[in-house]
């Protein structure tokens, strides 16, 4: 009787064998699991690749060609290289004369001018200075043939560590040919921009409007209309 009981038991305990239904059912549920997870492991595979290749084409190099002070230059940089990086790492030669002081476009050392106009070449990417008309301190004057500002910043002494001056000079080069009968205001005024850690601010000053009288003494007419006002 034990024995029987015991039989008895152990059938009821027993699961009972999957139906063929069921087993369909089940295999039917993870291979949709299964599908689901190739799709979302797809996706986020397609993902990681684009992302990837974003990362290289930014990161890549980049053909340019920059026209510095009447010349092309070509120069293999990277899409996020600045123009003041381009022109003092890259150029061959190397143009040395715009300054990497701040590199926030605060300081005004790194000045140059696009188009005649005075920007901060760290704030400059490289490739939005193609097809530009770029002038540096350099293209300004030279040691045997400085430009009227180049002159009076040395007459005047209007320089100490140097490296703020080719800033300035670039600066007011540009402005004096916009306004060349400035007053001491409207000099300090254009300078704003550019910052002098030495303090020598009023050499600039004075520098800036005896350039602009010699400037003016070498304008045809300028002597000729002077001497009638005299």
């Amino acid at each position: 009787m034990a024995d029987e009981q015991d039989d008895k038991s152990t059938k009821t305990e027993a699961p009972p064998d999957p139906s063929r239904r069921q087993f369909l059912k089940g295999v039917g549920v993870v291979g949709a699991g299964a599908a689901v997870a190739d799709q979302f492991l797809l996706h986020a595979s397609e993902q990681a690749k684009t992302a990837e290749t974003g990362a290289a084409a930014a990161n890549g190099l980049t053909n340019v060609v920059l026209r510095v002070n009447g010349q092309n230059r070509n120069v293999r940089v990277e899409p996020r290289t600045t123009l003041l990086n381009a022109l003092r790492n890259h150029v061959e030669p190397q143009v040395t004369g715009p300054k990497l002081v701040c590199d926030q476009g605060t300081c005004g050392a790194c000045t140059v001018l696009l188009d005649d106009k005075p920007v901060y070449s760290c704030l400059v990417l490289a490739v939005d200075a193609m097809n530009r008309k770029i002038t540096t301190v350099e293209g300004l004057g030279t040691p045997d043939k400085m430009n009227a500002v180049q002159t009076a910043f040395v007459e005047k002494d209007g320089l100490m560590c140097g490296f703020c001056t080719p800033g300035f000079v670039t600066t007011i080069s540009a402005y004096l040919k916009k306004n060349p009968n400035p007053t001491l205001t409207q000099v300090k005024e254009a300078c704003k921009g550019n910052f002098c850690r030495c303090g020598t601010y009023p050499h600039v000053f004075e520098a800036a409007l005896a350039a602009a009288k010699t400037m003016a003494m070498n304008t045809p007419g300028a002597a000729s209309s002077a001497s009638e006002e005299a």
